[in-house]
């Protein structure tokens, strides 16, 4: 079985398309995104309706809670983030807004190896962060809790993979704002296959897709969304600000 895994779309429906076109190529028979649909991007209805058409099974990320449920932002908070949020608040349809509050925190897939389990931040957190750099031990307990033989989460927007006996846990980095150092739409296939001996193993494999980044970082400024987006979308890294001369 071959399972797609997406995440961190962040309204980049040309990266979304990319990166769904590159699982089919590979024969993915399932995709599943693991949230963060929208923020930062300039097309969220776009990336909805593209999820939505293809029945792709979605977790709620962070920042999908923040818009849909309108979360009260902290006094005084001002910043890429919080513009963007309310950006996508204003411009997402009312029936998109509504799908987004009905995503689960988790999803999982029954497999002969075992169990995919998958959320985006934390288990009962999507604004949370697993940080797949925990000892190894205690990644193995995690695992074990959650009875799983393959974990993936987003949150990170950098591809990560951690080994513990015959378990996997990943990240899969971000479709949409991908921050390796490398422009792309990153994504993940996860393949189970059953051995001679009867013992089902998986496997692993990290990917980027290129698409038209350009396209998408003149819309960000067309739409009058911070630069700051776009030379992410450039560079795949955050970009320091130049130094002030004196």
């Amino acid at each position: 079985m071959r399972i797609g895994v997406i995440s961190d779309v962040h309204g980049n429906v040309l990266a979304l398309n990319a990166a769904l076109a590159a699982l089919r190529r590979e024969g993915a028979q399932k995709v599943v995104c693991l949230g963060d649909l929208v923020g930062y991007g300039p097309y969220p209805n776009e990336v909805i309706e593209r999820l939505r058409e293809e029945a792709i099974p979605c977790t709620l990320g962070g920042t999908d809670a923040r818009v849909a449920f309108a979360f009260a932002e902290p006094a005084g908070r001002d910043g890429v983030a919080e513009e963007t949020l309310a950006w996508t608040r204003d411009v997402l349809k009312p029936e998109h807004v509504a799908w987004l509050r009905n995503l689960p925190v988790q999803h999982r897939i029954e497999t002969p190896a075992g169990d995919v389990r998958m959320f985006h931040g934390a288990e009962d957190d999507p604004a949370g962060r697993t940080d797949l750099r925990m000892h190894p031990q205690v990644l193995q307990r995690l695992l074990d809790r959650l009875a799983c033989r393959v974990l993936a989460v987003g949150g990170s927007h950098v591809p990560y993979e951690r080994h513990a006996g015959d378990a996997i846990a990943f990240n899969p980095g971000s479709v949409g704002l991908s921050l390796n150092g490398e422009p792309g739409a990153d994504y993940a296939l996860v393949e189970t296959s059953e051995g001679e001996d009867g013992t089902a193993g998986v496997a692993l494999r990290m990917g980027k897709a290129e698409y038209d980044v350009g396209a998408v970082a003149f819309d960000v400024i067309a739409w009058g969304l911070p630069a700051v987006i776009a030379d992410v979308l450039r560079h795949g890294r955050m970009v320091e600000a130049p130094a002030e001369e004196a």
